[in-house]
């Protein structure tokens, strides 16, 4: 690791910060195995193409629900590898089973990944659980050294109050938190507790917003960061490279630019699929995308037909061409 526990807080605030975006896992089609080739090709397009400052490596656009423990860990090494100290790596050890979480922060912190996430637990019957979830987040301190960010989504059954966010983030190596909810009750996490720890959240509509006003320094993250640029066209890396050094009004322009791209991969999104979109979208960018592994459905014709428009009408600049039906 780069830092001590003790440090984990101050090395995030100046080293955890910029676009990380949420990888997502490419599958064999003949089999559905993990084509780590492909995953390869991705990692240095996100990487070494769109110079992306960090990624975060197994989450749910990852599919890791569906992917075995040596998966995920062989994922993990995989990132760390690419990186190479170009980028960040921010693993996934989110889990049902508290024992394999830990296994997965423990490798995460062998092999060199910069932080880790964990997802705030799964807990049935989840009324009136703050004690529950802080001792969960105090036992991982406790245990770890790696930087830890919190994850809470509603997902899970709950949604974790800014108060208890804030009372979390005093432990000495949480060092951010990915907090999917609704802006006012990010906005007073950001006032109780953004002096000890980066709060984010994955909407990219809102990140512009939340540099100028709250004075947010991470976008952790979703995939947008690939989705919507190239390596010719990375307007999310600029407008935030110039809301950062306060030159708001050019940003401004540059994040309004995106709109039609924005629009064309929202619209084009159908109902209850958004890992197989998001996966042919990558294709016609030319990433590898491919099929997603059961649970997921797979995309219809028809609906690669609709995305295959939507892409023609992004404007994203250097794209290729999307091929025809």
């Amino acid at each position: 690791m780069h830092y001590t526990k003790t440090e984990a807080k101050e090395w995030a605030k100046e080293r955890f910060t910029g676009v990380w975006a949420a990888v997502m896992t490419p599958f064999d089609p003949e089999d559905l195995s993990v084509d780590e080739a492909a995953y390869r090709k991705n990692l240095e397009h996100w990487i070494g193409g769109l110079e992306l400052d960090g990624l975060f490596v197994g989450g749910k656009q990852a599919e890791a629900f569906s992917m075995s423990l040596d998966e995920r860990r062989r994922q993990f090494e995989l990132s760390v590898e690419a990186a190479a100290g170009r980028c960040g790596i921010i693993t996934s050890c989110s889990d049902t089973r508290l024992d394999t979480v830990l296994e997965l922060a423990r490798y995460s912190q062998d092999i060199g990944a910069d932080v880790i996430v964990v997802h705030s637990p799964v807990l049935h019957f989840g009324a009136d659980t703050d004690e529950t979830i802080y001792e969960y987040y105090r036992y991982l301190s406790e245990q770890l050294d790696i930087g830890i960010a919190m994850w809470n989504h509603p997902d899970c059954g709950y949604v974790m109050s800014p108060r208890l966010c804030a009372r979390i983030a005093e432990l000495p190596n949480i060092v951010a938190i990915k907090y999917s909810v609704p802006r006012p009750q990010y906005v007073e996490l950001s006032r109780l507790a953004g002096d000890r720890i980066h709060v984010s959240t994955a909407s990219e509509d809102e990140w512009f917003d939340n540099i100028v006003e709250l004075g947010w320094r991470l976008y952790l993250c979703s995939t947008p960061p690939f989705l919507l640029q190239t390596p010719t066209d990375r307007r999310i890396n600029e407008y935030t490279r110039l809301a950062f050094e306060g030159r708001v009004e050019e940003a401004r322009r540059i994040r309004d630019s995106l709109e039609p791209a924005r629009r064309a991969f929202a619209n084009s999104r159908p109902a209850g699929k958004p890992q197989p979109h998001s996966k042919a979208w990558m294709d016609l960018l030319g990433q590898v995308g491919g099929p997603c592994r059961r649970p997921l459905l797979p995309l219809t014709d028809d609906e690669r037909a609709v995305i295959r428009e939507a892409f023609a009408h992004s404007g994203l600049q250097g794209a290729p061409v999307a091929p025809a039906a």
